[in-house]
């Protein structure tokens, strides 16, 4: 009765704002590392993407808070960006690389995941073993790929066996692309394809990153109706035509996801190449991600460039991120209404399609 009185006398419930408050200081630990770590961070690129500040310059990095006049360029390190054509290059290779890694990573992976979901003897060893690579190291999967695609290693002893042509040079330092290679001519340089080597880089990725994609659209078959399926072969509808007709269309939103989330991860790389190419041969694989590296720590423009380079980066990456929300938005919004209703026109496109 006594809290009662008091929420009618104040209108607040002394209850809730107590628990409140409690939250408050449950998340402030966590908040305030976001804050400093995260955002902080962000905040500070920003700023020093504005100034002219190399590594280990004289004076220090807070010379670009005691003194910033000595150190201010705006906009210069973007106009230099932009006008670079080391910056384009690795923007091209970058696009190459996303291009083929996502769909091939989320074609697989939507394939695996619905193999892996059948009713079928050793199912958890098969899922076990597809996403083992996605939990390994990347750096040891790395110098592994490094001896497979060596000169003397198991991929050419293969091709060698089926009687097939290696590659010259070698895999990972050969610097052709491979549209290039297949259709002779003069392309421009944008046309030529990913090189050779950014190609076997892209294999690595796909197979270490499948595993975490079919992981994904296992969550999303979990939440499609088994009874949909059962009325689609009911009424004669093929496994592909189900598949196409009624799985399809209900992992839409799941889909959108995983292809977000692979351009995000392909825009971000960096590990791998720096392992396996370091960016070479002839700047063929230097990625954004790995420009950032090599112009902030390795005797590059500067760290203000470097993070002039991370910034168009960011800001990239949350216009993809903005436009996968935007697009999934509407269907998370409705919710099991809309699955329900996709699910109910999927049986009579199944069936119609097996007759």
């Amino acid at each position: 009765m006594a809290v009662a009185a008091a929420t009618m006398g104040t209108g607040r419930n002394p209850v809730v704002a107590e628990d409140r408050r409690a939250g408050l200081m449950f998340i402030l630990p966590a908040m305030l590392v976001f804050s400093v770590f995260i955002f902080g961070a962000v905040l500070f690129v920003l700023y020093l993407s504005l100034h002219d500040y190399k590594l280990l310059q004289e004076g220090g990095i807070w010379q670009v808070f005691t003194d910033p006049g000595n150190t201010w360029t705006g906009f210069g390190n973007y106009r230099a960006l932009f006008n670079n054509g080391d910056f384009w290059g690795a923007f091209r290779n970058t696009t190459w690389y996303a291009l083929g890694v996502v769909p091939a990573q989320t074609i697989t992976g939507l394939v695996l995941a619905v193999l892996a979901n059948r009713k079928i003897r050793g199912k958890t060893f098969f899922r076990t073993a597809f996403y083992f690579p996605s939990i390994s190291s990347s750096v040891v999967i790395s110098i592994i790929f490094l001896w497979m695609f060596s000169a003397r290693g198991a991929i050419n002893f293969v091709l060698r066996e089926f009687g097939l042509t290696t590659p010259r040079p070698v895999w990972l330092v050969n610097p052709k692309g491979l549209v290039e290679m297949l259709i002779p001519g003069n392309q421009p340089t944008w046309l030529e394809g990913p090189s050779v080597a950014m190609s076997t880089i892209m294999m690595l990725n796909i197979w270490t990153t499948t595993g975490t994609m079919m992981v994904i659209f296992l969550a999303g078959l979990q939440n499609v109706p088994g009874d949909v399926y059962e009325a689609a072969s009911l009424d004669g509808a093929s496994r592909f035509r189900q598949f196409l007709d009624i799985t399809i269309p209900l992992l839409k939103p799941v889909i959108t996801f995983v292809v977000t989330v692979g351009l995000i991860g392909t825009f971000q790389v960096f590990d791998q190449i720096w392992v396996m190419s370091e960016g070479g041969p002839q700047k063929t694989t230097t990625t954004l991600a790995y420009l950032v590296y090599v112009e902030g720590f390795r005797q590059g423009r500067g760290l203000g460039y470097a993070c002039a380079i991370a910034t168009v980066l960011f800001f990239f990456i949350l216009t993809l991120y903005l436009i996968q929300r935007r697009i999934t938005e509407e269907k998370v919004d409705k919710g099991p209404s809309l699955a329900k209703g996709q699910a109910a026109n999927a049986v009579p496109s199944a069936a119609g399609g097996a007759q």
